[in-house]
C-alpha cells in the first residue's frame, strides 16, 4: 500500500428462504478465532454467513489462491488537525478493535504489507472532514489492505472513506472511538464495474462514546461490508446507517453485527436499498446480541428494499437475541417492496411526468439516509450518484 500527503417487534417481509436456519448472533460472535488463517475452513456457500454470497465470484479471495498482484494506492486530503500515517505490520495498535470473524477477513490480515492509520488527538475538534481515497489495484490484480481510524479521547471528526477504481480487494478496517469521543464515518465504495471487495470492519467504542457509521454502496461486480461494532465500558452510542443501489448483475451485501456487551449503551441501525435489473441483488444481514451484563440496553434496526424492475432480488433478515430482561427497548424490522403503483398514479394526475414521477418517489426513499449525512459535499455527490442510477429506470 502506498499513501500520499421495552419492545420487541419484527416485521419481516420477503427474506430468508423458508426452512434455512438463522444462527444467533451469539454464534458469530464466538467465530472470532483470531488472525490465523488455517482456523477457519475454506467456504463452500452452503454456511449460514456464506449462503447468499456468489463464491465463485469471489475471484478466489475465500480459498487462498487470489495472490496478491497489486497495490491499493492511498490517497489523503486531511484537516490540519487529523495524522495519517503509513505503518507496517508490527505497529502495536493494528487489530486493537477487533479480529477477523471469516477466513478472507483473516487473509486479507496476513497478507497487507502496510497499513493506514488515521488519528485525530485527544480533546481535538477537526476543521474540516478528512478523506481517505483508496483507489483499486487495477483490472486484474488483487490487492489486500488494513485501515486503522483513531479518535482519543474527546476527540471529534469526520472521516470519509473513498473506494474508487478497479480490481479485486480484501481488507480490515478499524474505528477505535476512545472514551467521550464523537466520530463520524462515511464508507463509499463507488467502485468501477469489474470491482470485487469485500471488507471487514470493527467498530470499538469507549465510555460515553458516539459513533455514526454510514455505509453508501453504489458500484462494484460484487461488493460485501461486514461492520460489528462493540462496546469497551458504558454509555456508548453507535448509529449504523447504510445506502445502496444494485444496478443489473451486481450483488451488494451488508452484514452487520452489534455485541451488547456492557451496560447502558445504544445502538440503532437503519439501512435502505434499491435494486433495478436482470440479476440485481440486495443482501441484508443484522444480528443484535444483547448479553447478560448489557442492563439498560437501547437498539433497534430497520432495513428496507424497493425493487424497482422485474429480475431484481433483495433479501432481508433482521436477528435479535436478548440474554437479559433489563433493558430499556429492542426491536427490528424488515420489509421488501416492489414500485409503489399507487404513488406514482398519484403523482401523475397531478401533471408530473411519469420518469420524473419515479425519481421522485426514490428521492423520497432514500431522503431519510441522505439527510443524517451532514458533510454536504459527500451527500450532494451521492445524490447526483443517485439521480445517474435513476436514469436507467425504466418506465
Amino acid at each position: 500500500m502506498t499513501a500520499t500527503a421495552g419492545k420487541t417487534d419484527s416485521n419481516t417481509l420477503n427474506t430468508a428462504v423458508a426452512g434455512e436456519a438463522v444462527i444467533p448472533a451469539a454464534s458469530r460472535a464466538e467465530r472470532f478465532s483470531g488472525y490465523d488463517v488455517e482456523a477457519f475452513e475454506v467456504p463452500g456457500g452452503r454456511e449460514e454467513n456464506w449462503r447468499f454470497t456468489p463464491m465463485k465470484r469471489l475471484r478466489g479471495l475465500h480459498d487462498g489462491s487470489a495472490v496478491a498482484t497489486g497495490e491499493i494506492t492511498v490517497e489523503a486530503d486531511t484537516a490540519d488537525e487529523v495524522t495519517v500515517e503509513t505503518v507496517g505490520r508490527d505497529d502495536a495498535r493494528l487489530g486493537e478493535a477487533g479480529a477477523p470473524s471469516d477466513r478472507i477477513a483473516a487473509q486479507a490480515y496476513s497478507s497487507f504489507t502496510s497499513a493506514t492509520v488515521v488519528t485525530v488527538p485527544k480533546e481535538t475538534k477537526a476543521s474540516k472532514p478528512t478523506v481517505i481515497r483508496l483507489h483499486g489495484p487495477g483490472a486484474g490484480a488483487t490487492a489486500y489492505g488494513h485501515v486503522q481510524v483513531r479518535a482519543e479521547q474527546f476527540a471529534e471528526a469526520a472521516i470519509v472513506l473513498d473506494h474508487v477504481g478497479s480490481g479485486t480487494y480484501a481488507d480490515n478496517v478499524e474505528f477505535v472511538i476512545g472514551d467521550g469521543a464523537k466520530l463520524t464515518v462515511v464508507s463509499v465504495q463507488d467502485w468501477a464495474d469489474d470491482a470485487v471487495h469485500v471488507s471487514e470492519q470493527h467498530l470499538r467504542l469507549g465510555r460515553d462514546a458516539t459513533l455514526k457509521h454510514i455505509v453508501v454502496t453504489l458500484g462494484g461486480d460484487l461488493v460485501r461490508v461486514s461492520p460489528t461494532a462493540t462496546f469497551a465500558d458504558a454509555g456508548g452510542d453507535v448509529e449504523m446507517l447504510g445506502l445502496y443501489f444494485a444496478d443489473a448483475g451486481q450483488h451488494q451485501e451488508h452484514r452487520l453485527f452489534v455485541d451488547h456487551a456492557v451496560a447502558n449503551c445504544k445502538s440503532n441501525v437503519m439501512y435502505k436499498g434499491a435494486l433495478q435489473g436482470e440479476g440485481a441483488h440486495g443482501v441484508w444481514i443484522g444480528d443484535v446480541l444483547i448479553r447478560a451484563a448489557a442492563e439498560g440496553t437501547q437498539t433497534y434496526e430497520l432495513n428496507r428494499n424497493l425493487v424497482l424492475t422485474e429480475g431484481a432480488r433483495a433479501d432481508s433478515v433482521p436477528n435479535l437475541e436478548i440474554e437479559t430482561g433489563e433493558i430499556a427497548g429492542a426491536g427490528h424490522a424488515s420489509a421488501t417492496g416492489r414500485f409503489d403503483d399507487e404513488q406514482l398514479f398519484y403523482l401523475q394526475s397531478r401533471g408530473i411526468a411519469e420518469e420524473e414521477a419515479r425519481r421522485l418517489v426514490v428521492r423520497g426513499f432514500f431522503h431519510e439516509i441522505l439527510m443524517k449525512i451532514d458533510i454536504p459535499e459527500v451527500r450532494e455527490r451521492l445524490q447526483t450518484a443517485i439521480e445517474a442510477e435513476l436514469e436507467a429506470v425504466g418506465s
